[in-house]
């Protein structure tokens, strides 16, 4: 089942002899419960193409169809709501609220929402990813890889369309690299989470179900990957 679809995608940035364009003319579709990679050279794209997708930044033109709803036709407060409830972002930075302790970090779109938390889902994702212990420390008191998987718990705590994660592993070592991917893959197949991940290692792009590869702001190859 299609879960998010894009139409003649474009991004462009300045006006007349300066123009840039950023995206062009993409078309996507993405399954319910898919795990895409999306590679590129810097400036290629992949990033603007990820924002748009997440209701970060607005398309120049064309449609961006999640679950149907054409976010590119949202004013700005639906659009954050619908981004809050719909989209997982995942970042490179983790983006965690120093002040709060692990629990709220995780809760907090629930929390922005005044939204009362699945507490069996609450302690199966905590269990899963390990931070069960780790509930009342703050994101100081964390590794870096510790501090990723809050940011992918908090991903997964509305259960969203769609995870978008941004470069997840550009700060990790190899180690947290991999566990970070492992636990990526793990909330694509046990939560049937549908994920889109940003990287420029084709090691990690390899992991996913897709690989597509952007240049120039559009789509130059888009393959499965044979596991």
């Amino acid at each position: 089942m299609e879960i998010l679809r894009c139409e003649n995608l474009t991004k462009t940035y300045g006006a007349d002899q300066n123009i840039v364009t950023a995206l062009d003319q993409v078309n996507l579709t993405v399954q319910r419960g898919e795990f895409l990679a999306i590679m590129g050279a810097s400036g290629s794209g992949k990033s603007t193409l990820l924002h748009m997708l997440g209701g970060v930044d607005r398309p120049t033109s064309g449609t961006i169809f999640i679950e149907e709803q054409n976010i590119a036709e949202l004013k700005e407060e639906q659009l954050a709501i619908f981004r809050r409830r719909k989209v997982g972002l995942i970042y490179q930075f983790y983006n965690l609220i120093p002040t709060l302790n692990v629990k709220k970090n995780i809760l907090l779109p629930l929390l922005l929402d005044g939204k009362k938390p699945d507490q069996a889902l609450f302690e199966e994702i905590t269990h899963t990813l390990g931070l069960t212990e780790r509930l009342n420390h703050l994101p100081n008191q964390l590794s870096g890889g510790q501090q990723q998987r809050v940011a992918i718990a908090r991903s997964l705590i509305y259960r969203p369309a769609i995870i978008l994660a941004d470069e997840p592993t550009g700060n990790l070592d190899r180690r947290n690299t991999e566990e970070t991917v492992e636990l990526l893959k793990l909330s694509n197949k046990k939560f049937n989470q549908t994920v889109l991940l940003i990287t420029h290692n084709e090691k990690i792009a390899l992991e996913a179900d897709r690989v597509l590869v952007i240049e120039d702001g559009r789509i130059v190859s888009d393959e499965a990957v044979r596991q």
